[in-house]
């Protein structure tokens, strides 16, 4: 699909189709926004536990903030 997912809006559903990213990442992000605020950049995705360099860039194309 060529929608973007909001790492800051999208649900644990939306989240999970990104490439790479399944029910516990989901809920990593969703549990890093709730915790620490609204991402600023997309890089501040990679601060989440189990979100690295190289899944950052399979899914950097298919997020927004």
């Amino acid at each position: 699909t060529s929608e973007l997912v909001s790492i800051n809006n999208g649900t644990k559903e939306e989240l999970m189709t990104l490439p790479g990213i399944g029910a516990s990442k989901a809920d990593n992000i969703i549990k890093y926004r709730e915790e620490h605020g609204e991402f600023k950049k997309l890089e501040d995705i990679k601060n989440v536990s189990g979100i690295g360099e190289s899944l950052f860039e399979k899914i950097k194309d298919y997020i927004a903030v």
